[in-house]
């Protein structure tokens, strides 16, 4: 039976994303992902032009961030961390991403617009101060990241031994207090408070 052309893409997607997470972004080839695929490299430059440009499909994820109705907002930080757990444990695409964004400028760069985007958007819609969003997107990206490099890719032995509801327990609240905590003081002299001061 031949391949439709969205078989084709979906085949080269799925060895990419193999490929990217064995050899990591700069030893993965476009000859070695369509041999993985079996199809001829020069479907693979068909499709998405470049290895840039297929790591960037590859790696196009929705964090899938949990729907805000009904969830309570003392329960943001238990249910976020639970969230993150689900798609660290059943999306290989994001630990394909964490592993090269360590050793790759295009990977890092793509790592830091998937969380600082969708993370925002979604801590803007219950933080008091919307205006703090992105700073607060990016201390929850700190917690989930850490975990997440510790558990699945170092495996460190007392993080990677824990059970889902310990990792839950210990996360959920510092993630609510950077979802929906009070703002730390600003200090004299920080960056934060030398741009109040210069208003």
């Amino acid at each position: 039976m031949r391949k439709t052309a969205a078989d084709t893409r979906a085949a080269i997607l799925a060895a990419a994303r193999e490929r990217f997470a064995t050899d990591g972004y700069e030893r993965a080839t476009i000859r070695a992902i369509a041999a993985d695929a079996v199809i001829d490299p020069s479907m693979v430059m068909r499709y998405f032009g470049s290895k840039e440009q297929l790591f960037a499909a590859a790696s196009d994820l929705d964090l899938e961030l949990p729907d805000l109705a009904g969830v309570p907002l003392r329960k943001l930080g238990a249910v976020l961390a639970a969230h993150f757990l689900d798609r660290w444990e059943t999306d290989e695409g994001l630990k394909v991403l964490l592993r090269t964004a360590l050793s790759n400028d295009v990977a890092a760069a793509r790592m830091k617009t998937i969380f600082a985007t969708q993370l925002t958007q979604w801590i803007s819609k219950v933080a008091a101060n919307p205006g703090e969003a992105a700073l607060r997107a990016g201390l929850v990206a700190t917690q989930v990241l850490g975990m997440a490099f510790c558990r699945y890719l170092l495996q460190l032995p007392p993080v990677a031994a824990m059970t889902r509801a310990e990792v839950v327990a210990w996360l959920a609240p510092t993630l609510q207090r950077y979802v929906a905590g009070p703002a730390a003081a600003r200090q004299p002299g920080s960056r934060t408070d030398r741009r109040s001061l210069s208003r």
